[in-house]
């Protein structure tokens, strides 16, 4: 009789480390989807600093121009559908998705900006295509600041 109950609970013990080692297991992977999570998100909003930077220098480097037209592409992430430039004074550049904080961009003439498109009243939306967003940086002669144009 002795063997059978030491039989029963040595079944019990190894049943309770399987589960132990299973919920370990499932604990790990949760960290480790959390943790690639947060890297990606992280990684999109360092692509998308080098993006406004590299935007806001060729901005005022046509800015700082007496006239001319650039056309300019940047990377951004796929995630992001549209970059929008509208006519506010504490975020003129926005994503749609918003799922990311928008931009102050200097010396941009977001009037002129806006009134060339024809989807939104105040707003220029340009689409991503493969990751890339493309456009034109333009001042014509005695303008004081910098025209974005699809």
């Amino acid at each position: 009789m002795n063997k059978k109950g030491e039989g029963i609970r040595g079944q019990t013990e190894i049943s309770f480390g399987v589960i132990f080692s299973i919920l370990l297991i499932i604990v790990f992977i949760a960290f480790a989807i959390y943790g690639i999570t947060i890297f990606l998100h992280t990684q999109r909003i360092g692509q998308l600093g080098l993006f406004k930077n590299d935007l806001q220098k060729d901005i005022d480097s046509r800015w700082e121009s007496t006239s001319g037209s650039t056309p300019v592409s940047y990377s951004i992430p796929q995630k992001i559908k549209q970059v929008c430039f509208v006519d506010d004074t504490y975020e003129n550049m926005v994503f749609v998705p918003d799922d990311f904080d928008g931009y102050l961009l200097e010396n941009v003439d977001l009037t002129k900006t806006t009134v060339h498109s024809s989807t939104h009243p105040k707003s220029l939306c340009i689409d991503v295509v493969n990751g890339k967003v493309s456009m034109t940086l333009k001042k014509d002669y005695n303008e004081l600041l910098v025209t974005i144009i699809k």
